[in-house]
């Protein structure tokens, strides 16, 4: 099964980040009709803390077994705000709507996350890690759009309110051709 670890955003807020990530499509589609994006459905969004990948069933297990343990970070207040683009010059591969207030909680809750699956064997990112909530990635760069993109990422409001983290969450994700599903497996609670 293919598994990841993330935060669910609180209803509110997810259907305020849908509704930035529309407008944006929209915007992007007048702006550049040649740029060809595979958008999140509103259901899918989510914050990735750890991407898993696929893994045999025992060894799911031995990954809910980890992440079943109390973990220290409280619940927090996460602010989902602003639009940006990885990689962070050049032609945009993930759109992505950002992080205020409650990063460093992320932060956190990351850096035990990867106390748990490191000694199972899991590697954490070479780069540090960016709370984010994905809406899009581009298939195929455009050449001569990553000015236009950037730019209507950088004025488009998007400030989604706050949501209140209190558990991470494992995921299965079913892949399909209409694209992927996810099914929460275990949520477990911020002391």
């Amino acid at each position: 099964m293919r598994l990841f670890i993330g935060v669910e955003l609180d209803e509110a807020v997810g259907a305020a980040a849908a509704d930035v990530a529309e407008r944006l499509r929209q915007r992007l589609a007048r702006a550049e009709p040649r740029l060809r994006a595979r958008w999140i459905a509103p259901e899918n969004l989510h914050i990735t803390l750890w991407f898993i990948g696929e893994v045999p069933d025992a060894r799911a297990e031995g990954i809910r077994d980890v992440l079943m343990r109390p973990f220290g970070t409280p619940a927090f207040p996460l602010a989902i705000a602003r639009c940006g683009a990885f990689p962070p010059s050049g032609a945009p591969r993930v759109l992505w709507i950002g992080v205020g207030e409650g990063a460093s909680g992320m932060r956190r809750l990351y850096g035990e996350v990867g106390e748990r699956l490191v000694p199972l064997g899991y590697e954490p990112e070479e780069r540090p890690y960016a709370a984010h909530l994905t809406i899009a990635r581009i298939r195929e760069p455009v050449p001569g759009s990553s000015r236009p993109v950037r730019e209507i990422l950088a004025a488009l409001p998007a400030e989604c309110g706050t949501s209140h983290v209190a558990a991470v969450t494992l995921f299965r994700s079913h892949l399909s051709p209409k694209g992927a599903a996810y099914e929460p497996l275990l949520r477990v609670p911020l002391s």
